[in-house]
């Protein structure tokens, strides 16, 4: 018996000392932090078109930062002959927009950068493709939710490979509404203009969509999945636009957003560092060893817009906010109504009844608190 309990107590020595010499695994690719320059955007030959392109750098798998943007660089569209075409800077997030653009679609272009501390990149000369126009963006609704699709074809057979991104908007409105604004420690009357309670909201795609029809005897592309929205979400509270944007690509793109597309579901986004090797067509022009994550595509763009309202579904019931959204009553100078003095700043004014004030969180009173604004799209 006594031998049993020594053994017993020798394992547990052992177990012990090994769960403290354990190291967490960080491959050195993950840590390394070695910083490269990511490239994403699309030289767009479509009449009147906007060329955007975003620079950020690669990052480790522990930090953070949603991306790292690379700012204050030079970069222009240039085409075979030489002809500059500059983007400037558009914020602080590495956004780098052109004026709108009459390109040659029979010409061919790269893209051109030169870092904030002097370092030389270009793109391959890229011929451009043209784009089939978006046939239609289709949904269904089940039990899990709303399902967005895209459907398209070239009657041609030529253009065989596809990417989009899309753009979604929607409409949600505060819990509460009221008459009533605060400026400063005083109340006034809001006016329209001034209204709290319809917000709009806009978020662009982050995952890599693609799709291909070679295997197919017509270049044809049906029921494409986009995206879905989650059974009963907020953001069908009310109404939704859906922008898709649709691109040819060359068989070489295609395979190349493949590569990241399985990366980004691995890793998150393409600003997350890519492990696998990219052979992109990006490059460093004073250090050929050093990588460049990017791909530049030259071409038209087609976009297509749908609207889906809550009044389109079927027993939708939008979830509400899970904040508190009691309503307190607090007395109030009837000799100068306006003379806000509520301590707790997360709280605004609501409604006023007889000799008090009824107050709320300004969270459920004030839309624009959830990320949105009260400015109505143009295309609303």
């Amino acid at each position: 018996m006594h031998r049993d309990n020594g053994k017993y107590y020798l394992i547990v020595v052992l177990f012990l000392t090994a769960i403290n010499c354990k190291k967490p695994y960080e491959p050195a690719v993950f840590i390394s932090g070695d910083n490269y320059l990511v490239v994403d955007g699309f030289i767009n030959t479509s009449p009147n078109g906007i060329t955007t392109i975003i620079l950020s750098r690669t990052k480790n798998l522990t930090d953070t930062v949603v991306s790292i943007p690379e700012r204050n660089a030079k970069l222009s569209v240039q085409n075979a002959a030489g002809t500059i075409y500059p983007l400037q800077q558009q914020g602080n997030n590495g956004n780098y927009v052109s004026n709108p653009l009459q390109l040659n679609s029979n010409t061919q272009y790269k893209i051109v950068i030169t870092t904030a501390n002097g370092k030389r990149y270009a793109s391959d000369l890229v011929a451009t493709r043209r784009t089939p126009p978006v046939d239609s963006i289709s949904w269904r609704q089940d039990t899990l939710g709303v399902h967005v699709y895209v459907n398209t074809h070239d009657p041609s057979n030529n253009t065989r490979y596809y990417r989009w991104q899309y753009v979604q908007t929607w409409e949600y409105h505060a819990q509460m509404e009221t008459a009533w604004g605060l400026r400063g420690k005083v109340i006034y009357a809001r006016d329209f203009n001034d209204q709290v309670f319809i917000c709009y909201r806009t978020t662009p795609s982050t995952n890599v969509l693609l799709g291909t029809s070679a295997a197919l005897s017509q270049d044809v592309i049906s029921l494409a999945p986009l995206f879905s929205v989650p059974n009963n979400d907020s953001t069908l509270a009310q109404r939704m636009s859906i922008l898709v944007q649709q691109y040819a690509l060359t068989p070489q793109a295609y395979s190349y957003w493949q590569i990241i597309q399985k990366n980004s579901e691995q890793l998150g986004t393409l600003f997350d560092l890519q492990p696998s090797q990219l052979e992109g067509n990006i490059r460093s022009l004073d250090n050929s060893s050093e990588p460049v994550v990017g791909f530049m595509s030259a071409g038209s763009m087609e976009e297509k817009r749908i609207f889906i309202s809550v009044f389109d579904l079927q027993n939708w019931r939008a979830q509400r906010g899970s904040y508190d959204c009691t309503v307190i009553d607090i007395p109030q100078n009837p000799s100068d109504f306006s003379d806000w003095y509520y301590p707790d700043t997360t709280y605004v004014p609501w409604y006023f009844s007889g000799s008090s004030i009824r107050i709320a969180k300004k969270v459920c009173i004030d839309c624009t608190v959830s990320g949105g604004t009260t400015a109505k799209p143009s295309f609303w």
